[in-house]
């Protein structure tokens, strides 16, 4: 059943959302940000004219929200495959699995995430943490409410940059256009409406937990890997050592430490095992990460 020809803007991006239903959140979002911007700038410049003879005119142009929707839906579609990193091959086999993670460039993605999340965590959480101070600080003043509008402008606008890191990095599908905010409305209900969005706080939340996460992953990855790469490396110069190369040797006291042939293949298997194992564990945190951005920094397809 067709629906109603939209009268309002309002009505058209309800509609487009409808038709929308079961697509991903972020996709919903970024069509909606480009209906309203194209609808609002073609009003803005035909001053005077009604917004449902409006709507009427550029039905046949930028086409009725099913229209829209479904070309919306395999753009997606194309987009994905074309920015889809190529599948690691295959592996039969348990073993083939575990160690063929080392050809999964989201494995590599992942810890690089890992690592670059102590420093975005904390230009988070000091922006978030300052933010509020400085908000209520003001708050008394004349001046709060803007204090407090810049503060989530920007918070947005580090959702937005986030967004961009974890889709590149994690593979997640996030937003690439910021949450539009009903610009038809009067700028008292804009704001209004910025201050009781759920996504304004959980946005915050998820900036506030970087911090902790941040530094988690951080102190996982290197800890991981550098006691994997010191048993591998370790193990190789002892045994080059042994086969008669020149190597220094670990002194205390004058007593030469050098471990027994026979421990230095255990210590080497143990390190390419940890090397792995931290490799799947990155992948995994990769995608649970991915999630809980998800989750937090974009707006529901039914709100």
């Amino acid at each position: 059943m067709t629906a109603a020809t939209p009268k309002t803007i309002p009505e058209y991006l309800e509609q487009l959302r409808a038709a929308l239903r079961g697509a991903d959140p972020a996709l919903v979002q970024d069509a909606l940000y480009d209906a309203e911007e194209y609808l609002r700038s073609e009003l803005a410049e035909n001053p005077g004219t009604d917004e449902a003879t409006l709507l009427a005119n550029i039905a046949t142009s930028y086409g009725a929200p099913e229209e829209v929707a479904d070309i919306y839906r395999d753009t997606e579609v194309q987009v994905t495959q074309a920015l889809r990193t190529p599948p690691p091959r295959a592996r039969r086999g348990l073993l083939g699995q575990f160690f063929g993670v080392a050809a999964d460039p989201r494995a590599w993605t992942a810890m690089f995430y890992m690592l670059l999340s102590l420093a975005t965590g904390i230009v988070y959480f000091t922006t978030v943490v300052t933010g509020l101070s400085v908000s209520a600080g003001f708050a008394v003043l004349i001046i709060g409410i803007p204090v407090a509008v810049l503060f989530i402008g920007l918070v947005r606008l580090l959702s937005l940059v986030e967004g961009r890191i974890v889709e590149v990095l994690l593979g997640e599908r996030m937003p690439r256009r910021p949450l539009y905010v009903g610009r038809g409305q009067p700028w008292l209900a804009r704001i209004g409406a910025m201050f009781t969005d759920p996504r304004t706080w959980s946005t915050m939340l998820y900036m506030l937990l970087m911090m902790p996460l941040g530094t988690l992953y951080f102190t996982v990855v290197v800890t991981a890997m550098s006691a994997s790469l010191g048993f591998i490396g370790a193990s190789l110069a002892a045994m080059l050592h042994l086969a008669g190369m020149p190597l220094w040797d670990v002194a205390l006291d004058g007593v030469v430490i050098s471990p027994g042939p026979w421990v230095l293949p255990f210590t080497l298997a143990l390190g390419v095992l940890g090397f792995f194992v931290t490799l799947h564990l990155a992948r995994g945190i990769g995608i649970l990460h991915g999630q809980l951005a998800k989750h937090l920094l974009v707006k529901t397809a039914q709100h």
